[in-house]
């Protein structure tokens, strides 16, 4: 695609890194069949190619419109697009960049900013958000009916186990997850623990970036991305961890951009190139470890029945770490009994904040998305990100976990009786 950028962005770091990828688009239009706002509404502009165009229009010099906007909004980032261009146009970053520099030039008003502006400011910080959950779980049956369908039940984190190995990693704690699901992040050290390896939570970090980055907060996002390392690096540093655990796949996607987010910062790109060398999904830790699971899966493989399972892939973990097949032949390999999913590769609309701020197409994305996971009968869903979780629980009686807690399941209580 030829480009012929403006001045206010041409020479900027943006620009040229929007002109390379503009310039591989060949307007082929694979991207639509994978799109899933384009295939609920049919209109090019609510599609990757649309989107792009829209994009190349505002970087040439076109002033953006109040429309621009919207059609931007609607994206989910899910990057299917991604995974299906024979091209290798890195459109997530694109809509990136052109989603800021519309914000510039179409600025927010009234509920929309205050809305945005409060989501920014609020969930990356955990303890306030833990608070406020609490103070949701206690009143729950006097909340609104939409407010009330995302307030989650508590759920225990059951034992973490203390550090006794020479092996060791870091793990993210994240914003929501330790209010919504601390089980999470205790069943990763659990399963850890029992491969020989010791999880560790750095004091200091949070957020990873990703909510405060994706709603335009550039500088804010970049700013969580800097606490983090600074957290981590003293262990980083003196060679005590050797990866960095991120057990929310769509928070592993950003922390594994860091390197990208940070290039230009002299003071951390280092740091940040460091970083996202040692980040790594569960699926890729565990899956490393395979003999020693096979192992303890052997030890423990007697008496339950193989429990049908619905594996929901998340969009950032099979298109953000292209990370696909290794989740299911884990759970496969515990014993569990993986039930097909139609559309597999279709978002099912949590997308970080957007089942907030586009909740109608969000929840024509969940009924989907939940439809195809029910369809044969599974017992239980199982995800890799806290926002699809939570987000899928609000609309279904059957129970949802992250992966990871299946395989802590299966092998931490008799490798507890026995150690």
């Amino acid at each position: 695609m030829q480009t012929n950028l403006a001045g206010f962005i041409k020479d900027t770091p943006e620009g040229r890194e929007a002109e390379a990828i503009l310039r591989k688009c060949v307007h082929c239009g694979f991207c639509t069949a994978t799109c899933p706002t384009y295939q609920l509404l049919g209109d090019e502009l609510d599609g990757p190619r649309g989107r792009i165009y829209l994009i190349k229009q505002v970087l040439e010099g076109q002033r953006a419109t109040v429309k621009t906007r919207l059609h931007l909004d609607r994206c989910l980032t899910c990057r299917a697009c991604e995974t299906t261009c024979p091209s290798g146009v890195e459109y997530g970053r694109l809509a990136d960049i052109g989603r800021h520099v519309v914000e510039q030039q179409v600025p927010r008003t009234g509920s929309d900013r205050v809305l945005r502006g409060a989501l920014r400011e609020f969930v990356p910080r955990p303890g306030l958000f833990g608070t406020a959950l609490g103070l949701g779980r206690a009143f729950k049956p006097l909340l609104p009916r939409v407010l009330s369908a995302k307030v989650s039940p508590g759920r225990a984190a059951g034992v973490w186990p203390a550090p006794r190995h020479d092996r060791r990693m870091l793990v993210l704690a994240g914003c929501v997850q330790p209010a919504m699901r601390p089980s999470i992040n205790a069943a990763t050290a659990r399963v850890l623990d029992a491969l020989g390896i010791s999880l560790i939570e750095a004091a200091g970090a949070g957020c990873c970036g990703a909510v405060r980055f994706h709603l335009q907060d550039h500088d804010g996002g970049r700013a969580d991305a800097r606490r983090n390392i600074d957290a981590w690096w003293p262990d980083i540093e003196a060679g005590r961890v050797e990866a960095i655990v991120v057990t929310a796949s769509g928070c592993g996607v950003q922390v594994k951009d860091y390197a990208h987010l940070l290039k230009e910062d002299p003071a951390y790109a280092a740091k940040a190139a460091r970083v996202t060398a040692l980040a790594r999904d569960p699926a890729e830790v565990v899956l490393a470890e395979a003999e020693s699971l096979k192992a303890l899966l052997a030890a423990n493989a007697g008496g339950r029945a193989r429990q049908r399972i619905a594996f929901q892939s998340p969009c950032s973990l099979q298109h953000g770490q292209r990370i696909r097949g290794v989740v299911e032949g884990l759970l496969q390999a515990a014993g569990y009994e993986l039930m097909p999913v139609a559309d597999a590769h279709l978002c099912c609309g949590s997308a970080g904040t957007y089942s907030i701020l586009q909740p109608e197409l969000s929840g024509r994305l969940k009924a989907n998305k939940l439809a195809a996971l029910a369809a044969h009968g599974a017992e239980r869903i199982a995800s890799a990100n806290i926002g699809c979780i939570e987000h899928l629980s609000g609309g279904t009686v059957v129970p949802i976990q992250h992966w990871i807690e299946l395989i802590d399941e299966k092998i931490t209580d008799d490798h507890r009786k026995s150690g």
